[in-house]
């Protein structure tokens, strides 16, 4: 849910439907522009008690954001409260119950994207020390009801917060009690944005099983391995899941941009203020017939706003999104941009991970997506057989991509070697919530607090 918080310019009306569709070929680039930006979340908690900090506590999320600013971030304001920091790595933003997240920088390699990260790891946990909080890596609070965790003062998130228990069951957890990595990947065409959606998509379900990690809820385990991708499936139909069109012949910008036009919307912003428009519709605001707005049209700002609030397994800007993986560790969140950008970012890959997937069908695609977060690798593919079958050749797909970039560090290093913790999840046949399910029921004794010394930063 990360928002654009750099200064704009005024932005133009949109007077046309050939606007909303370029606004997907402006992000087209040639090969050697395309960029990786990485995105994580983490929980806060306190370490005394381990409740999460509300924000303006003392020594909470709101003192969080100020140490930040000895390394230079700026803080980025709403409502005379600093919800974000701007710097050169990047934006920290806030997620609605003070989920702390980094959206890196563009960068060029994965060597650079996990410098970034350690980057930003060393100063929240130095800040965290002086503070006495630390941070918790995992895709759902193991421990937290809803009533137990504080809400950040950000315009946006009051609105969504009154608008998900119309449309869903579990958009309230979606907000306050998950986290995940993501990934934003660039495209060299039309064409290219289709195939490397479709093959994003089709495997999104093989990232959510490598990252699953949310194996607890309020304490104890909650029969799933990937609760957070669960909760995705009663969050909200209109913007959320696997969007079979995508792989309907003639799918391109305009399909998608026909399918943006039918989400809901959230709110307009105007004037540093959020205008609540929940429910309503973009297609009626292109009228100027929107009723918070009467007469007025939308801003090509409108529109960007508008596919932020669209949450599907894969998402379309002006790059595409990642959007399968829980919340981990440091070495996780390095993985994850290393599996997607070996598969996507070298032709001879993308063509191997599609001829993986080409063949299932829409509804074979819908029940492995279905399937993963409680079974995990052993959810059943297409064809016979599960997951595991193919995660290995997945892997080896994406790390013969990687190699073929060819982007070495200072040791001579490729960025192949960004792909071991996936690869030992594969010999080890667990997945992340498997290991800490086991400490469970052995050596925590059902103490599920001990997953703050397993899973901190």
């Amino acid at each position: 849910m990360t928002t654009d918080y750099a200064p704009k310019k005024t932005s133009p009306t949109i007077e046309s439907r050939d606007q909303l569709i370029a606004s997907f070929a402006r992000g087209e680039k040639p090969k050697d522009a395309w960029r990786i930006g990485t995105e994580h979340e983490k929980f806060v908690y306190t370490n005394g008690d381990h409740h999460a900090p509300s924000y303006d506590e003392p020594s909470g999320i709101r003192a969080l954001l100020g140490e930040l600013e000895q390394y230079g971030w700026k803080p980025v304001m709403e409502g005379g409260n600093a919800i974000a920091m701007s710097g050169p790595d990047g934006s920290i933003s806030l997620e609605p119950a003070g989920q702390f997240e980094l959206s890196g920088a563009p960068l060029d390699s994965l060597h650079e994207t996990c410098a970034e990260t350690g980057r930003h790891l060393e100063q929240v946990k130095a800040a965290g020390e002086k503070l006495g909080i630390g941070f918790l890596g995992l895709g759902m609070w193991p421990d937290k009801t809803r009533a137990e965790l504080p809400i950040m003062p950000k315009g946006r998130y009051a609105i969504m917060l009154r608008h998900m228990p119309r449309v869903g069951s579990m958009g309230l957890d979606m907000m306050l009690r998950t986290c995940t990595i993501q990934v934003n990947l660039d495209y060299a065409s039309e064409a290219d944005m289709v195939k490397k959606f479709r093959v994003g998509l089709a495997l999104q379900p093989l990232a959510t099983a490598l990252f699953a990690n949310s194996p607890f809820t309020e304490g104890r385990p909650n029969g799933m391995l990937s609760y957070r991708s669960h909760i995705w499936s009663d969050t909200d139909p209109h913007r959320t899941g696997m969007l079979p069109f995508v792989f309907e012949d003639g799918f391109g910008y305009e399909r998608y941009a026909e399918y943006a036009l039918d989400v809901p919307m959230y709110f307009v912003y105007r004037e540093g203020k959020y205008i609540d428009a929940a429910g309503l519709s973009f297609r009626d605001f292109l009228k100027g017939e929107l009723s918070v707005l009467p007469g007025e049209k939308p801003t090509l700002d409108d529109w960007t706003d508008h596919l932020s609030t669209a949450f599907p397994e894969v998402r379309l800007k002006t790059f595409l999104e990642m959007r399968g993986a829980d919340g981990g560790p440091w070495n996780r969140i390095c993985a994850l941009p290393a599996l997607w950008v070996g598969l996507l970012y070298d032709q001879g890959a993308l063509d191997a991970a599609w001829d993986l997937v080409k063949d299932w069908s829409i509804d074979e695609r819908q029940a492995l997506r279905d399937a993963v977060p409680k079974l995990g690798l052993d959810a059943p593919i297409a064809g016979g057989g599960t997951l595991r079958d193919i995660a290995a050749q997945a892997l080896d797909i994406a790390g013969a991509g990687l190699t073929a970039r060819a982007r070495f560090n200072r040791a001579g290093d490729n960025e192949s070697g960004f792909l071991d913790p996936l690869r030992e999840i594969v010999r080890s046949g667990k997945v992340p919530a498997e290991v800490l399910l086991e400490k469970y029921h052995g050596v925590w004794g059902g103490d599920v607090s001990r997953v703050y010394d397993e899973s901190s930063f």
